[in-house]
């Protein structure tokens, strides 16, 4: 494809390492919006696009993409576009900083079992 990085206002050098290769696209995009090479709004490739510029299958892309969004990277609108999240931060209830802030608390039920 003759599209490349530079016509959507970013050059990224996407490095994919290991054997997987969606694992590998989702930690260069994470590395590329903690580094500041793609700014929060910044408007990403297509699904399509990407994979053509790298190689690699579209739904390799599509998978990566959807699941940066659902971390809270990415933000995605159909006819819109991919974007990157306004306050990307991981969203992974690990309680890593950024993440999602707690909501009301959990109810529990005391549970006790006897032996009859």
């Amino acid at each position: 494809m003759t599209d490349s990085w530079a016509t959507f206002g970013a050059d990224l050098h996407l490095e994919l390492r290991g054997a997987k290769l969606r694992a590998g696209l989702m930690d260069a995009l994470r590395e590329a919006v903690r580094s500041g090479r793609l700014a929060p709004g910044a408007r990403l490739p297509s699904s399509r696009g990407l994979a053509a510029d790298l190689g690699i299958a579209r739904n390799t892309v599509a998978d990566a993409y959807a699941e940066l969004t659902a971390e809270g990277w990415l933000t995605a609108r159909q006819g819109s576009g991919t974007r990157v999240a306004r306050r990307a931060a991981p969203r992974t209830g690990r309680g890593a900083a950024g993440s999602r802030p707690p909501g009301p608390p959990r109810r529990t039920a005391a549970v006790s079992y006897t032996h009859l």
